[in-house]
């Protein structure tokens, strides 16, 4: 985070008894409902503690896991990880990493309602108030959002936790999660504030608010509601956010993600990041692992240590073209390797695929010293311009049919992978004319996987396609019967997904004190 320092605020009840004093005493060192939350700076202090919550130093959410084992998919496989291990999907409902992940979750939508609960104390100006609760209501639904995308329906927690003898509650519905989500977001977008009046992306803005919202609807039009009536108001929401004029495609795909490193703001392609600040090696805790994680394999802690954990399958390699130059950006041509003391790049020849690692994140560029091995303040892109296009052409596919409008915002995306003017027809890169709905269908879910490669969308997108557990079935498959022999555990996660894992087990954690919740089958 380079704007702010998210404070992450430990808000505490009690209740004390007796008449002596020394209990009548204010408390100055204890903080409560009844003694905050009377000025806007503590309004603000606890809306970043909000936020807070999507950082997770335990790197459950978007510092590590949301885009790398919370999400695995066909597109890559962890090296060397064979059993036992969530990282090749063979885990239960005791994994530690998914019951801290519902439990960040709650815990950030238990900080919105005391904040929602609370905001109308301080005397303030009602602009800036509505703004708080706008970003408040949007961030409680996104991270219900995160919920019901992962484990299906789950509690539908509105108000704040005021005893820890509070009444448990049942599994709502998943269409009822999804109708409070687009209740709390539709109410944002008309409280928070335009992008525009910002010099960075890491708060929650209208446009912001209106992509989430095209995504939220694409993937209710989709599994497991099908309510395929969403899918225009997915468009609505997409076309919003272009008729805005805020945003715009970066000319130079690469430079998006070198922005990242280099901890620059790009608020025409990013329109939403999730903030990291620093590298643990001082006082703050709020960095992440970008491009650690993620990254490109090298040993040289001065250019930026990674072991180069997550490698590409060779479907996601064969997705690109030769000429689509996001296919050597988003996975690595080279690792670095030491020589007699000397650190130099190693190029992959033509058949070493499955050797090759992410490459989107690269901590060569980045510019904050010293480096540490397992943490750096590289934000995550939440939601980029060209996901909204990509979102409006495929929304336009299924409401009108692949018409101009769609093959317009699909094309805008692959001329900028391939290094073209994006508004200049290209017949050499654009998509092929003359597509019927199926086939423009195909062709924008193979280009959704180019653009978004490794943002931790693949796997959402194919659940909500109902793809999910057809592609790792064959991705098994091709891996056993083509990839090099010391490679063929890449298969393994493909080969342990079962129609179980469509959504995360219920954590024991939840289930061993809520007697109400019901595990999701099979689990």
């Amino acid at each position: 985070m380079k704007h702010r320092i998210l404070i992450c605020l430990l808000i505490a009840a009690g209740l004390l008894g007796g008449c002596k004093k020394f209990l009548e005493t204010e408390p100055e060192d204890f903080v409560t409902p009844d003694n905050y939350y009377n000025t806007e700076a503590d309004l603000r202090r606890a809306l970043n503690g909000v936020y807070n919550r999507l950082i997770d130093n335990f790197g459950r959410m978007y510092s590590r896991g949301l885009f790398s084992y919370l999400s695995i998919s066909d597109e890559s496989f962890y090296k060397n990880i064979t059993i036992n291990n969530i990282k090749v999907m063979e885990f239960d409902a005791g994994q530690l990493d998914v019951g801290r992940f519902w439990e960040t979750c709650y815990q950030g939508i238990d900080r919105a309602n005391l904040l929602l609960e609370n905001v109308n104390k301080p005397k303030m100006d009602e602009t800036r108030r509505n703004m708080i609760r706008g970003e408040a209501l949007f961030l409680r639904a996104y991270y219900f959002f995160l919920l019901v995308d992962n484990f299906g329906g789950v509690p539908l927690k509105l108000v704040s936790t005021k005893s820890p003898t509070d009444n448990f509650l049942p599994r709502s519905t998943v269409k009822d999660v999804y109708t409070q989500i687009v209740k709390d977001m539709k109410e944002a977008e008309g409280l928070v504030s335009d992008i525009s009046n910002y010099a960075y992306n890491e708060t929650v803005t209208k446009t912001a608010v209106q992509a989430i919202l095209a995504r939220v609807y694409l993937t209710m039009a989709g599994e497991p509601l099908k309510e395929t009536a969403r899918y225009k108001d997915a468009l609505d929401y997409a076309d919003s956010v272009i008729a805005s004029g805020r945003h715009s495609l970066n000319p130079d795909y690469k430079q998006i993600f070198i922005n990242h490193s280099q901890d620059k703001y790009d608020l025409q392609e990013c329109l939403w990041e999730v903030g990291m600040f620093g590298n643990q090696l001082g006082s703050s805790q709020l960095a992440g692992a970008v491009g650690i994680e993620n990254g490109l394999e090298c040993p040289d802690d001065k250019i930026g240590y990674s072991g180069g954990g997550i490698h590409p399958t060779a479907r996601m390699f064969e997705m690109y073209d030769s000429g689509d130059i996001r296919r050597d950006w988003a996975i690595a041509p080279y690792k670095y390797v030491i020589s007699n003391g000397i650190t130099s790049k190693s190029n992959y020849t033509d058949v070493q695929i499955y050797d090759r690692t992410i490459g989107k994140w690269r901590r060569e560029y980045e510019t904050a010293t010293p480096k540490n091995r397992t943490y750096n303040s590289t934000n995550f892109p939440v939601i980029r311009y060209a996901d909204v296009l990509l979102m409006k052409a495929e929304a336009e596919n299924e409401v009108n049919g692949p018409n101009a409008a769609a093959y317009s915002a699909l094309n805008q995306v692959r001329r900028r992978g391939y290094g073209k003017p994006v508004n200049t027809p290209d017949a050499a890169v654009d998509a092929p004319a003359g597509m019927n709905d199926l086939a423009f269908r195909e062709f924008l879910q193979n280009e959704r996987a180019r653009e978004l490669a490794f943002e931790g969308m693949r796997k959402h997108d194919l659940m909500r396609w109902g793809l999910y557990l057809e592609k790792m079935r064959t991705l098994a498959a091709e891996i056993t019967s083509t990839a090099p022999s010391a490679f063929r555990y890449a298969a393994n996660a493909a080969k342990n997904v079962t129609e179980r894992n469509l959504v995360f087990p219920i954590p024991n954690t939840e289930t061993t004190v809520n007697h109400l919740i019901i595990q999701n089958p099979n689990w």
